[in-house]
């Protein structure tokens, strides 16, 4: 499950994720660097998931201690943050819908379903939000398409947070959003 912080904002507000690791989480990181004791470079995922999952997403400066602390330049965090799509480098939305978009939900009107999530929350439904995931300017929603949440005899689903919403139609979104508001 991931932490989302309270401050949706951290980066933007001037502190960086750096100074605010707090003793849980670098025990949980020196413990999964002895893991891989021939090479620490094989430690990065691992360390980006650790990060992402206590603060939301990887800013400039989680990219830079994870290479300090690995021995590695920052381009070798970088390059796996922008390379992998569930690396963020912005905060995601208090609230996260993540719509199924495989056949079965497709087929049951998932694309439709999604653009009216996106239009109910302002979101533009066909902007490029390339390693940050598409959130509405109040930072409450962040919507987001998945492959195959495994409930296709339900179709379309969708997973808010860690809520599995089924069989979910695009007059239940106002309703739905009202849950999580």
């Amino acid at each position: 499950m991931e932490h989302h912080p309270s401050s949706h904002t951290a980066s933007s507000s001037g502190s960086r994720q750096a100074d605010q690791i707090p003793v849980d989480l670098l025990a949980k990181i020196d413990e999964a660097v002895t893991h891989y004791p021939v090479s620490k470079r094989s430690a990065s995922l691992p360390l980006l998931h650790l990060w992402q999952n206590h603060f939301g997403f990887i800013d400039d400066s989680g990219v830079n201690w994870i290479a300090k602390r690995l021995d590695l330049e920052p381009i070798n965090i970088l390059e796996l943050v922008t390379f992998y799509p569930w690396f963020r480098q912005q905060a995601p939305g208090k609230t996260i819908i993540r719509v199924c978009r495989t056949l079965s939900c497709a087929m049951a009107g998932s694309y439709e379903l999604r653009e009216k999530f996106c239009n109910s929350v302002g979101i533009d439904p066909a902007a490029d939000h390339h390693h940050g995931l598409p959130t509405s300017s109040d930072g409450k929603y962040s919507i987001e398409f998945v492959e195959c949440l495994a409930s296709c005899g339900s179709a379309p689903v969708c997973l808010i947070n860690d809520d599995l919403h089924e069989d979910v139609t695009e007059a239940d979104v106002p309703k739905i959003l009202n849950q999580y508001s």
